[in-house]
């Protein structure tokens, strides 16, 4: 891509309609559909290529079959600071630790587009309280180690605050994602196969 920030690439995309590529990591995967937000909010028009993962659309992007791709940190990361691909903007509230010379979007200029893969950690319905209590203490008692928590943020991800680390604060942003998203799944027709 021409563009060497996040407006610059929003104005070649939009000059340009349907001339780029996007990869994902399959169809109705966090990168499609945070593709599909991008392009809502910006206004532009791209194609995309369903992969099976997000490493082989790296591996595409690379070898510059397509021409973007809104990749997880651990996909992006080592090719950015390999020189391979250019980083336009993170699409969080903060500079990642791993790569703090990349902007947000906010600082691109493009506020309205945060996103994040998240991970969490589930049990069957039904485990009694007093087990996922346990599970949750060993959880946080591990992500507070300090050598764990370095290793985590070295790749990309950030470890949340300890505050955000309870079932009932994975039960609250689990909505919060479901009702932020449900409407553009389901206004592009993306179903379950």
């Amino acid at each position: 891509m021409p563009a060497n920030d996040l407006q610059g690439l929003i104005a070649w995309l939009k000059t340009n309609p349907d001339k780029a590529l996007a990869g994902t990591a399959g169809a109705g995967s966090p990168q499609h559909v945070f593709g599909l937000l991008f392009q809502n909010i910006t206004g532009t028009r791209f194609g995309f290529v369903h992969y099976r993962g997000g490493a082989p659309a790296m591996q595409d992007l690379v070898a510059e079959r397509i021409d973007l791709i809104i990749a997880d940190s651990v996909t992006a990361l080592s090719q950015i600071r390999g020189g391979t691909i250019k980083a336009y903007a993170v699409t969080s509230n903060t500079r990642m630790p791993a790569a703090l010379d990349i902007p947000t979007v906010n600082e691109a200029g493009l506020p309205a587009f945060h996103t994040s893969v998240w991970t969490g950690v589930w049990a069957l319905k039904g485990t009694p309280t007093p087990v996922i209590g346990k599970i949750n203490a060993a959880i946080v008692k591990s992500l507070a180690d300090p050598t764990l928590r370095a290793r985590i943020e070295q790749i990309g991800p950030v470890v949340v605050g300890r505050e955000e680390q309870t079932p009932e604060a994975l039960g609250a942003l689990q909505k919060a994602e479901i009702a932020k998203w449900w409407p553009i799944i389901k206004a592009a027709g993306i179903k379950a196969e």
